[in-house]
């Protein structure tokens, strides 16, 4: 773990073979300092390599701080992977020191300064020197001294100068701790005159828009690295870290201790521990209750759900009249039958301010969202109009939105853009201050949803409503901190309608029985048999991604889609993992024909790919999960040639640079949790001991419950059934519960 702050600088003799040049893109990186990328060479005393300058190549290796705008010298070998060709595998770098001339070339060939490319400041500093910025807001004719300068030029330069000739002198101060221009120009936007201030007093103020790992790295290479700022710093980021892996609110100290070890080689013994800890809480940044060690806002988030949750179960039931008239008539109306616990369901939703409904596959979850709906909107004599402005209809995903609005013909959205989400700010428009006007809210796949966003929700949302929260208690938690549903369901505060009757399909149906028996880990001894809905493929490993492309071939032989199957897997790497899988899966759905292509990294996507997006995009109205296809990939001149790439998201078509396509993954295979809220006609799921930890029983849960037609087991059975016993599941550290009850 050393090598993560070590900078590995090699004194480069004659014989040691080098490229020099910089990066272009960051394909792969992870905590570690592990990192894929490319990389354009400008120069190599390398004879193999010197057929590769001012090209670009792939290069991989350990680096902590792969920035796009310094100049690395690297020392390796090229060689030929396996699966991804040939790339630079270096064992060592050295960052080129920028000069303060190559500091004011690049501040003045930056989108900042209109009309000076590189080749132009490179010029500009040849002539004036180490002075050029200030002789050129001396005066503006010393730019003419400058060979082939033009008067138009000399202004628009000159001009882009003076308009940020306030701020000049701290980008270039930035720039020479290690930031790139664009990242200064960030710091000084978001912090204006405070800027200066916390790049000398504590630099990590600047967290909230730059990587940590880079400013602790900053903070190492030019302050005391044992100064008490950086315990500090380093420790609530240590908190954050503990948080994204195993999704805790609290923290207790020995993890703690091991966390700054891990990400930062910080050793504090325990009376460091509880001395840091101690003037975090006093400068309000942590909260400690007895041995529970809480970062100030997760505190903070649990005491507010419990608040916010309070003001609504407290208002008066709401009178339903006759429930039962109410409630033969809708099923006379839609020819369905409800059963007692459906019934109940129902009738708690619509009579209580918050209520919980929770079921896994083929327990009517869906059947029952509607059903309220309609009895809400005869029940209040709603016009189409007044539907939409009294009933919101959520989910935490795009695709988990769609199949919500599909099942009820009425709209849903997710939560992030009901509550308006600003991608920059990363906060909410919708919020304490400023509420929306919805008076029944019901929001699915509750599971997913952390606290983070539960929060936000109810502080977005008026206290005089109905809330109802549906959901499947045994599914994968959220990727973020806490665990909202299972809580609320343990504080037996808020009516609970669990739902056990599964449905068939046919009488030869078995999905929603398997996924019962996954989660009562009571699996049927005939579980390998044929059923109307469902198939297990036996087979080894090693042939378990040319199975799965033989089943996908017959499938399209059938009449089915590449919209229609889904293959789900547990993680990326590996023989059959889903990088793998997409590599084969692409050449089935989508061979190279006439269609366009474009690369980026080790990936090459074409027209008519099938594409998952991986981040929020609010402004685009697509979101992580959501899966388009590529309809068109063109060139524009704009002025500079750019290449472009068209994604339709069921009618909704959202266009991307080169630069934004580390935003999407192919979408032939998928991993199971990004699966999550959604159901696909058509699941292949493969089943190998080579996953390892990643087989176990909520996540094989997860994947069978996502087929809705029909579902395929590939793979090992031994590796089935280790999964169905495994109970691995992280038990969350959080307090929502005790919260509720008032217990702390």
């Amino acid at each position: 773990m050393f090598a993560f702050y070590f900078l590995y600088v090699t004194m480069f003799l004659v014989k040691t073979m080098f490229i020099k040049g910089k990066i272009r893109q960051i394909i792969y990186k992870n905590e570690n300092g592990f990192f894929v990328g490319t990389f354009r060479i400008k120069e190599t005393n390398d004879e193999e390599m010197k057929e590769f300058i001012n090209k670009t190549i792939t290069i991989t290796g350990t680096i902590l701080d792969p920035n796009e705008e310094e100049t690395f010298l690297l020392t390796g070998e090229y060689i030929k992977h396996e699966r991804f060709g040939f790339q630079y595998k270096f064992s060592s770098y050295e960052k080129e020191k920028p000069t303060s001339k190559d500091a004011i070339i690049e501040f003045l060939s930056s989108p900042l300064i209109k009309g000076c490319a590189e080749k132009t400041a490179k010029k500009i500093v040849e002539v004036l020197g180490e002075k050029a910025i200030d002789l050129i807001k001396e005066n503006k004719e010393n730019l003419l001294l400058v060979p082939n300068m033009t008067e138009k030029r000399r202004d628009t330069i000159y001009n882009s100068i003076m308009l940020h000739s306030s701020s000049d002198d701290l980008i270039l101060e930035l720039k020479n701790y290690s930031f790139s221009v664009n990242e200064a120009t960030k710091i000084i936007k978001t912090y204006k005159d405070k800027a200066g201030i916390y790049l000398h007093e504590n630099l990590y103020s600047f967290k909230n828009i730059i990587d940590f790992n880079k400013l602790d790295y900053i903070y190492i290479t030019h302050f005391d690295k044992e100064n008490e700022v950086r315990k500090k710093e380093c420790l609530l980021e240590s908190m954050k870290r503990i948080s994204d892996t195993s999704g805790d609110v609290y923290y207790l100290k020995e993890e703690m201790t091991e966390a700054l070890k891990h990400y930062f080689q910080i050793f504090l013994n325990e009376e460091e521990l509880e001395r840091t800890l101690e003037n975090l809480a006093t400068e309000q940044k942590i909260v400690i209750l007895k041995d529970h060690y809480y970062l100030k806002e997760n505190y903070e988030r649990e005491h507010d759900i419990t608040k916010n949750l309070e003001m609504i179960s407290n208002l008066p039931k709401k009178d339903l009249g006759d429930f039962d008239k109410r409630i033969n008539h809708l099923e006379k109306t839609f020819n369905v039958a409800y059963n007692s616990d459906q019934k109940k369901a129902i009738k708690n939703a619509l009579e209580n301010r918050v209520s919980i409904i929770s079921g896994g596959p083929g327990t009517g979850k869906t059947t029952i969202i509607n059903a309220i709906t309609r009895i809400y909107i005869e029940l209040n004599q709603l016009s189409p109009i007044d539907t939409l402005k009294e009933i919101a209809l959520l989910a935490p995903t795009g695709r988990a939105s769609k199949k919500l609005a599909e099942s009820t013909h009425l709209p849903a959205m997710t939560i992030h853009r009901y509550l308006k989400w600003n991608q920059d700010t990363n906060d909410f428009q919708m919020n304490e201050y400023n509420k929306t006007e919805h008076k029944l809210i019901i929001v699915d796949e509750v599971s997913m949803i952390d606290t983070y966003l539960f929060d936000s929700l109810l502080k977005g949302i008026k206290t005089n409503i109905q809330l109802i929260l549906v959901g499947d208690t045994f599914q994968l938690p959220s990727v973020g901190a806490g665990l909202i549903l299972n809580d609320l369901v343990a504080s037996e505060l808020f009516s609970y309608n669990p739902l056990e009757k599964i449905y068939r399909q046919s009488e030869n149906s078995y999905i929603a029985f398997l996924a019962k028996e996954i989660k009562d880990h009571n699996l049927s001894n005939n579980f390998t048999e044929k059923k109307d809905d469902y198939n297990f493929f036996e087979t080894e490993s090693k042939n378990i991604t040319k199975m799965i492309n033989e089943i996908c071939k017959k499938s399209l032989e059938k009449g089915l889609r590449v919209d229609d199957i889904q293959i789900l897997a547990p993680m990326y790497k590996g023989e059959n993992g889903i990088d793998t899988l997409n590599l084969s899966l692409q050449e089935l759905f989508n061979p190279k024909t006439t269609q366009k292509e474009i690369s980026y990294g080790d990936y090459t996507f074409r027209e008519k790919d099938k594409i998952l997006q991986l981040v929020n995009n609010p402004d685009c109205n697509v979101y992580n999960g959501d899966i388009g296809y590529i309809t068109k990939i063109e060139t524009r001149f704009t002025p500079r040639k750019k290449e472009y790439v068209v994604i339709d998201f069921d009618g909704n078509y959202v266009e991307y640079t080169k630069e934004d396509l580390k935003m999407i993954k192919h979408a032939y295979a998928i991993t199971i949790h990004k699966s999550q809220g959604s159901e696909f006609p058509h699941v292949i799921l493969p089943i190998s001991k080579n996953y390892y930890k990643m087989l176990y029983n909520k996540l094989i849960y997860t994947g069978v419950s996502r087929a809705k037609k029909s579902l395929v087991l590939v793979g090992e059975k031994n590796a089935f059934l280790m999964a169905m016993n495994n109970d691995y599941s992280s038990n969350r550290k959080t307090s929502l519960k005790d919260c509720l009850l008032h217990n702390i």
